[in-house]
């Protein structure tokens, strides 16, 4: 066999093993793309619903949950330590006619404190613009985080909003693939660049408790 060829394969075999052998958390691609949004030469953030966003996107929901969390230890300083935990949902169904849905978030794990952690999402659907506006609040702060905005494009939804992190202004954008309903996948980046690249700090995905 030639020399230089075997060289070659080597050197693929390794990276092959160093990637199969890496914690799963390493392997999450840290680059996303906007969807149905973009900013303008004022700087504003626009989104636009997709085509086919309707009221009954996030029916899927409702229900029990088991989750399976990674949160990256920092963010936005190139930290590529995953912190990894499990928690629990309760969505609640659709609510005010169908237009939106409540779901409660539970977690032993606490980032700031040593006490249980719970989050609340309300989903609110504007039935004129059909966009989906999210909102986030927990018992760590008690304030409702600015609500991400957006639709879902197929399978896939994403939903984004301006905000400031440790003073530096950001592009937060969150992502639900529905692709298995019975185990939806959940993430969130930031963008310090106007959604040029991103960073992937909090990704979950839910497992249907089945009565």
């Amino acid at each position: 066999m030639n020399p230089k060829r075997t060289n070659v394969i080597l050197c693929l075999s390794t990276l092959l093993i160093l990637y199969t052998t890496l914690p799963l958390c390493a392997q999450i691609p840290r680059e996303f793309k906007m969807i149905n949004a973009s900013i303008n030469t004022k700087g504003d953030l626009v989104i636009t619903a997709s085509k086919t966003s309707s009221a009954t996107d996030f029916d899927f929901l409702a229900g029990k949950w088991t989750m399976d969390n990674k949160r990256l230890k920092t963010r936005l300083n190139n930290c590529t330590e995953w912190i990894e935990y499990k928690s629990d949902d309760e969505n609640f169904g659709p609510v005010l006619n169908g237009i939106a849905n409540i779901d409660i978030y539970r977690t032993a794990y606490n980032q700031v404190n040593n006490k249980p952690y719970e989050g609340l999402t309300l989903r609110l659907f504007n039935p004129q613009t059909k966009l989906w506006s999210l909102y986030w609040v927990d018992s760590n702060v008690g304030v409702l985080d600015p609500p991400v905005v957006g639709s879902f494009e197929g399978s896939i939804g994403t939903f984004y909003c301006k905000d400031i992190f440790q003073g530096q202004p950001i592009i937060v954008m969150f992502t639900w693939d529905k692709t298995d309903p019975n185990n939806p996948v959940w993430s969130q980046a930031f963008s310090t660049d106007n959604g040029k690249t991103w960073e992937m700090n909090l990704t979950n995905t839910s497992h249907r408790i089945t009565p």
